[in-house]
């Protein structure tokens, strides 16, 4: 089993810039990779970043390269993801996630094997 929190969240006004975290705790050797999503008002979970905890090689979704960026702390076992340059379009609950098997490359969230409860991120124009 493998326990993430989330936390880092709060209201910002577009054109700022937020990092959320989130630690792990458990059998996290397991967790190969790991990852942020997303999750607006009304709108499906989708992918924002997934790191390779062994190597911490990063990848984003296509609609999210530029402003993000994921890293992480072995040490501490946390994750982070920076925003920058925040919208409105960019509120929502930020989750992170781990997955045990399977390449570290695929946004699916069914996927993944173990999510946070969230963080909530809000931005006001």
């Amino acid at each position: 089993q493998i326990q993430l929190v989330e936390s880092g969240g709060g209201s910002v006004q577009a054109g700022g810039s937020l990092s959320v975290s989130c630690a792990a705790s458990g059998y996290t050797l397991n967790a190969y990779c790991m990852g942020w999503f997303r999750q607006a008002p009304g709108k499906a979970r989708e992918g924002v970043a997934l790191i390779h905890t062994r190597s911490g090689s990063a990848d984003y979704a296509d609609s999210m390269k530029g402003r993000f960026t994921i890293s992480q702390d072995s040490a501490k076992r946390t994750l982070y993801l920076q925003i920058h340059n925040l919208t409105p379009e960019d509120t929502g609950m930020y989750y992170c996630a781990a997955r045990l098997a399977g390449p570290c490359r695929t946004f699916r969230p069914t996927e993944f094997d173990f999510w946070g409860q969230g963080t909530q991120v809000t931005v006001s124009s």
